[in-house]
C-alpha cells in the first residue's frame, strides 16, 4: 500500500470514527428530546422503554446492566414507569429470585412515543432505499458486530476499576454457593452481577488485602501491622457472581457499608459492629433469609423490593424503628409487613442497636 493510499485509510477511519461518536450523541439528545415532548421525568425513562420494545421481557438485573445504572437507580425508574402504567414487574415463574420487566404498549403516553420512534425508522429507510441487497447486508453486518463490542465494553467499564489498580477474582468451578467474610472495620461496597464469569471480582483502595478463597469461602484479612494505625485507608468493593446463593459476614463492622444486592441469591447477611451508616438494597428472596446486624449505628437503612414480606425485631435502646411507615422506640417491638405470611419468603430481620435510626422500607 503506498504511503498516499495509507494517509487516505487513516483519514477515513478518523472521520469514521468522528461519525460513530456523532450516533451516540444524536441517540442522547432523541431521548432527551422525546422526553421532554411526553412530560415524562428523564430521558433514562424513555431509553428504559426502547430497551424493552427492543428486546422483549427482561430481568430487572439484565435491565440494570443494559442501561450501565445500579440496580437502586433502576429500580427508582421503574418505580416511575410503573406507577405511570407503562411498565409492570413480575416474579418469574421458573425462579422467585428473579424479577420480569415487561412492557405496558397500550398506554397513552406509549402511543405519544410511538410516532416519534416510526418516524426514525421510517427516516431510516429512505436512507438506506438506494443501498442495493449486497450493500444492506454490510451495513447490518457492521452494525451488528458494532453493538455488540459496544455492548461488552459498557460491561467492561461497569465491572472494570476507574485506574489501573489490580482487580482481584476467583475461579467459580462449578460452585452451588458462596460466603463472604470480611473480617475488619473498612469502607466497603457490594455489588452482583449476572454478567461476570469468575466468582467475584475485587478492587481496593488503600492498604490492600490478602484475599483467601477455600471451597467457596472468600475471606478478607488484613496484615495486623495495619490494623491499628489512625487514618489508614482500608476501601473494598466487590462484585459477586449473582448466579449462586451468597452468604455474608461482615464481622467488624465499618464506617461506611453500601450494598446493592438487587439480583443476587441472597441466602443471609449478617453484620457484627455495626457501622456508622449501613445501606442494604435487597433482592427477592426465595425462602426465609435472616439479616441480623449488630452493634452500634448511627443510620441503618435496608430496602427490598415491592410486595416482598418482612418480619423485623429491635433490641436496643435509644433507636427509633421504622418499618413501612410504622414506627416505635420501644426494646425488644416486633413489626411486620402489612399481610406477612409466615410460610411465604420473607425477609427476618434482627436488630441489636443502639442510638440507631434504623429505616426499613420498599421500592
Amino acid at each position: 500500500m503506498s504511503r498516499g493510499s495509507q494517509r487516505n485509510r487513516r483519514e477515513m477511519l478518523g472521520a469514521l470514527k468522528q461519525e460513530l461518536r456523532k450516533i451516540n450523541g444524536f441517540g442522547a439528545s432523541f431521548f432527551r428530546v422525546a422526553a421532554t415532548r411526553t412530560e415524562m421525568a428523564a430521558d433514562t425513562d424513555i431509553q428504559v422503554l426502547d430497551i424493552l420494545d427492543l428486546a422483549g421481557d427482561v430481568s430487572a438485573g439484565q435491565l440494570a446492566e443494559l442501561l450501565g445504572m445500579t440496580t437502586g437507580a433502576t429500580a427508582r425508574i421503574l418505580n416511575r414507569l410503573e406507577e405511570a402504567g407503562l411498565v409492570r414487574r413480575e416474579r418469574d415463574p421458573n425462579d422467585g429470585r428473579r424479577v420480569i420487566v415487561r412492557l405496558e404498549r397500550d398506554k397513552d403516553d406509549m402511543a405519544r412515543l410511538s410516532p416519534m420512534f416510526d418516524a426514525l425508522g421510517k427516516t431510516w429507510e429512505e436512507l438506506v432505499s438506494d443501498y442495493d441487497d449486497e450493500q444492506i447486508a454490510f451495513l447490518l453486518a457492521f452494525l451488528t458486530r458494532l453493538n455488540t463490542s459496544t455492548g461488552k465494553e459498557i460491561l467492561r467499564l461497569q465491572e472494570a476499576p476507574s485506574s489501573e489498580e489490580k482487580i482481584f477474582s476467583a475461579p467459580l468451578e462449578g460452585l452451588s454457593s458462596a460466603r463472604l467474610v470480611v473480617p475488619t472495620s473498612i469502607q466497603l461496597v457490594l455489588r452482583a452481577s449476572e454478567g461476570i464469569g469468575e466468582l467475584y471480582q475485587a478492587r481496593f483502595e488503600g492498604a490492600v488485602p490478602n484475599v483467601v478463597t477455600k471451597n467457596g469461602v472468600v475471606t478478607l484479612r488484613y496484615p495486623r501491622r495495619l490494623l491499628g494505625l489512625v487514618g489508614e485507608q482500608r476501601e473494598a468493593a466487590f462484585t459477586l457472581n449473582a448466579a449462586i446463593p451468597w452468604q455474608i459476614v461482615i464481622q467488624g463492622g465499618g464506617s461506611d457499608i453500601t450494598a446493592e444486592l438487587g439480583n443476587l441469591k441472597l441466602a443471609s447477611f449478617e453484620i457484627k459492629g455495626g457501622g456508622s451508616k449501613v445501606h442494604l438494597a435487597l433482592p427477592v428472596p426465595s425462602d426465609v433469609v435472616p439479616i441480623r446486624i449488630s452493634g452500634g449505628g448511627s443510620e441503618i437503612m435496608l430496602r427490598r423490593p415491592a410486595g416482598v414480606a418482612v418480619r423485623a425485631i429491635l433490641k436496643g435502646g435509644g433507636s427509633t424503628f421504622v418499618l413501612d411507615g410504622q414506627s416505635s422506640m420501644r426494646n425488644n417491638v416486633w413489626l411486620q409487613s402489612d399481610g406477612f405470611e409466615p410460610t411465604a419468603p420473607y425477609y427476618s430481620i434482627e436488630v441489636i442497636s443502639s442510638g440507631s435510626m434504623v429505616t426499613i422500607t420498599s421500592d
